[in-house]
């Protein structure tokens, strides 16, 4: 009978923070609140290969999609609406 070894690489938690343009410990706040899977090992945390591939591919990744731009503009156009005047006044400052 064979065993079959899976071998995971990993990075640590300021590789990842590196990589993310973030910092260490926005990067702790994130697998704190599960947004980013961890595992500890020993004292320090690290995050599979994998999980990087993910988390840099999808939606944190920083590219701009159409639903985020229209979020973005639903955003703009409340934050106007309700604060336009106080905006102007600041504007003048």
């Amino acid at each position: 009978m064979e065993h079959k070894v899976k071998k995971s690489a990993y990075i640590s938690i300021q590789e990842l923070a590196t990589i993310l343009g973030i910092s260490r410990v926005a990067v702790f706040k994130r697998v704190k609140k599960g947004q980013i899977p961890a595992q500890k090992i020993g004292r320090s945390y690290v995050v599979s290969v994998e999980d990087v591939e993910d988390i840099v591919g999808g939606s944190s990744s920083g590219i701009l999609t159409d639903e985020k731009k229209g979020e973005i503009n639903h955003a703009i156009k409340k934050v106007v609406k309700e604060y336009g005047e106080t905006l102007r006044l600041l504007g003048k400052e």
